[in-house]
């Protein structure tokens, strides 16, 4: 049965559809057996990933930016039985403007080495993450940087990893604030906060190493949070972020935990891998599914 490429054509602002026909001529210049499903809404990747595993067109490949990749592989993963984990494998092709998770995986983004990875077969099992429900594989959040992603889909005007900084900008002028509980392990946090940022990976938004420390196959989740600050102190830590350096700082929390449970006075948004399912939450779990995922990865050096 051929592989079946889902390629969300509005990642990147129009981008990924414009490089339909580059993908599919690198594609069979490999001789890479597919056939291609494009999205026409939001979600409709997770209907067509699960329709193509149920039909037995596998392996699912996800061409558009990181939101495309997350329903894919939540697609995937609904049509896989736990019994069956790792599901996958699962390939993926970097057109987004942000493409986190590849470059967290070490994918090129020239086409024909991509294509040759996925005929090459070479897989590594990674974990996912999972909240209220919702997979990730690479990072979730609730408070400011939900509210950031909100922001960043309203700039339709501004293009490239310059409208994540902006919508962050944006994001702690608003200054929004939360009275939360959150529990973890054996320990407590009872206060206002600003956010709670959980990570599989480093990186998030193109440049935000909010978990620097995260690791996509350690079966762990790391998470940082911060009680609730001045918009001129989270200014000041922005640019740390993309260093990762923000974790030094005393008033950023970082732990690693296989799961947390967080409960808000008032609603907050939760973003998974970019995206907001949820605008107005007051309990979140987060859990990790270890080693559920095979993914295409180049071949070790």
């Amino acid at each position: 049965m051929p592989a079946t490429v889902i390629l969300n054509p509005y990642a990147n602002r129009w981008v990924s559809g414009q490089r339909q026909p580059e993908l599919e001529a690198a594609l069979k210049k490999a001789g890479f057996d597919y056939i291609i499903k494009v999205t026409e809404y939001p979600q409709h990747g997770i209907q067509l990933a699960k329709q193509a595993v149920l039909e037995g067109n596998t392996p699912l490949i996800a061409a558009g930016g990181d939101g495309t990749f997350s329903e894919v592989v939540n697609g995937l993963m609904q049509a896989t039985p736990d019994d069956q984990l790792p599901a996958g494998p699962i390939g993926f092709v970097p057109f987004g403007t942000a493409n986190d998770l590849t470059d967290m995986l070490s994918i090129p983004r020239d086409l024909d080495q991509v294509a040759q990875i996925l005929v090459d077969g070479n897989t590594a099992t990674i974990d996912l993450g999972k909240v209220n429900g919702r997979y990730f594989d690479n990072n979730s959040a609730i408070g400011l940087e939900p509210v950031i992603t909100i922001f960043n889909i309203k700039l339709k005007w501004l293009k490239g990893v310059i409208r994540y900084m902006v919508s962050a900008l944006l994001g702690i002028l608003k200054n929004p604030k939360w009275d939360a509980q959150i529990e973890w392990d054996d320990q407590k946090y009872a206060g206002r906060i600003t956010l709670v940022s959980v990570g599989n990976s480093a990186r998030t938004g193109g440049v935000f190493y909010m978990t620097p420390n995260a690791s996509l196959s350690d079966g762990y989740l790391d998470f940082v949070f911060a009680p609730g600050l001045k918009h001129t102190r989270l200014i000041q830590l922005l640019p740390k972020t993309q260093t990762g350096d923000h974790i030094q700082e005393e008033e950023v929390q970082e732990y690693r935990t296989k799961s947390l449970k967080i409960r808000t006075t008032t609603p907050t948004p939760i973003q998974a891998d970019g995206e907001v399912f949820d605008t107005a939450a007051t309990e979140i779990t987060y859990e990790i599914a270890a080693r559920a995922l095979k993914v295409f990865v180049p071949r070790p050096a």
